[in-house]
């Protein structure tokens, strides 16, 4: 369709990522909510060249959910935006489905037209109950509460920067024509950090960092992973609402960016066996008045006390929390400790098969790593869990705790059990929003086999929380 007499605002990517990096700045300042909003109000009524406003929420096994909302009615009733939450899995049920849409409009971002379309921004939504709280079954308001909360009573912001890795597939729709084709097909074969300057992987991970470049995501470092047609870009930490949001976009644009060149980036962690998976390493550290509380020059591993008694409620309840972060049948491949994973219950700076392990640091980097997550959990539901519990957790009174010789399940069925059984799981989520969380991963483990084997199954893809559709989950 001709585009000859529409006039739809689209800025170059120098121009978005000045913009993007004024909006970041007002987040780490903490400016005041009512004052970003009438900012963002303004820009769209004063810009003609706005058409549309993308609302992002995610649901509770962390599937990105969006939805446009015309620009002049989003900025007349923004307010009262209503949807129906019996049609997201895990929220209401049909009886009660209504549910609001608060935006937070600190969490605003201008996007490049030729990705999401011209005169659009997108927008972070709050997921609102009936009765006008948030609603229980939303993860990011339950980090977003928590770090409002530590920030208010100790001063403590807290920090998390996330290593996401993912495959490059050949075809658009590769995962949800697995069932179909029974393979993937790679786009490259060259490995960790060799990718040749125009093959396809390299010019899809160029594309992609010039688009998180432009959102104002402040790249670090891109490059190959170990595994053919794997792929890892990094950007720099933030707080912990602002970094969970930057999963949902880094994953929302690559395969946005995948599509666009006709392939597919796929975040599920193990897609190929006989290869290393794919992971979403979670460093996080503790700042207060700009001072990293993880940091100490003569502390063991030169981390603090603090940050040592993090990692030991991190590894007391290790196989609580395995099921929020290793959150589908497919996570569980990945924790075959022939391919560098990170499925002990222990802490070390060197072993890369810890579950924890500790950086080298410095006094402004110094963290805590937390590698056993799979890039296809709920970001906000890790973030949470992860600061929720190094905070607040029991530390077990055990000997050796941060070496004994345990490990994290196997399979799904090991790790819904433990989530199920524990009290901290209860104590972390309320018992409704632990049991239908758990119902879930059990109605995707009960449609695939019990035994992993050496094969990817279909059911194991089609099935998955962020491949299934509709048509597909009524094929079984």
């Amino acid at each position: 369709m001709s585009s000859e007499y529409r006039n739809f605002l689209e800025l170059s990517y120098e121009e978005l990522e000045e913009m993007n990096l004024k909006a970041k700045e007002q987040r780490k300042k903490r400016v005041d909510p009512g004052k970003i909003q009438e900012e963002r109000l303004k820009f769209l009524t004063d810009n003609k060249g706005v058409k549309a406003v993308t609302v992002l929420f995610s649901d509770l096994e962390g599937r990105l959910h969006m939805l446009d909302y015309d620009k002049k009615f989003l900025v007349g009733s923004y307010d009262n935006l209503t949807f129906d939450g019996s049609s997201i899995r895990g929220f209401t049920a049909q009886r009660e489905s209504d549910l609001r849409l608060g935006i937070d409009w600190s969490s605003f971002y201008y996007a490049p037209a030729d990705i999401f379309g011209a005169g659009k921004c997108l927008v972070f939504g709050e997921v609102i109950d009936k009765n006008g709280q948030p609603y229980s079954g939303d993860a990011r308001g339950l980090l977003k509460t928590l770090s409002k909360e530590q920030f208010e009573k100790n001063g403590y912001t807290l920090n998390a920067a996330n290593e996401i890795e993912g495959f490059l597939f050949d075809g658009i729709d590769a995962e949800r024509r697995f069932h179909e084709t029974g393979k993937f097909e790679y786009v490259n074969q060259g490995g960790y950090y060799h990718s040749l300057p125009g093959d396809p992987l390299r010019d899809f991970i160029d594309v992609t960092a010039e688009v998180q470049r432009a959102m104002g995501f402040e790249n670090e470092k891109d490059h190959p992973e170990v595994a053919p047609s794997q792929f890892e870009i990094n950007y720099t930490y933030g707080d912990a609402l602002a970094a969970a949001d930057q999963i949902q976009l880094y994953k929302l644009i690559c395969r946005q960016v995948a599509t666009q060149m006709g392939m597919t980036a796929s975040f599920l962690p193990k897609p190929v066996t006989g290869v290393n998976g794919s992971g979403m390493h979670t460093n996080v550290s503790i700042t207060k008045d700009g001072e990293n509380l993880f940091w100490d020059p003569n502390g063991e591993e030169k981390v603090s006390k603090m940050a040592w008694e993090f990692i030991d409620r991190i590894l007391t309840h290790g196989n609580d929390l395995c099921l929020l972060l290793n959150a589908s049948v497919n996570a569980y491949r990945r924790l075959d400790p022939h391919f560098e994973a990170p499925n002990q219950i222990k802490a070390s700076a060197t072993d890369r098969g810890s579950m924890v392990r500790i950086p080298i640091g410095n006094k402004k980097s110094a963290r805590v790593e937390v590698r056993s997550v799979g890039p296809d959990a709920n970001p906000y539901m890790v973030l949470y869990s992860v600061f929720k519990t190094g905070l607040a957790g029991k530390i077990a009174d055990v000997k050796n705790l941060r070496q004994a010789d345990r490990y994290l399940p196997d399979n799904i069925y090991d790790a819904i059990a433990n989530f199920r059984d524990a009290e901290w799981t209860t104590e972390l989520l309320g018992a409704d929003v632990k049991a239908r969380y758990a119902d879930l991963k059990q109605a995707a483990a009960d449609r695939s086999p019990r035994l992993l084997g050496t094969v990817v199954k279909a059911s194991e893809v089609q099935f998955h929380h962020e491949v299934y559709n509709q048509l597909l989950w009524g094929q079984f």
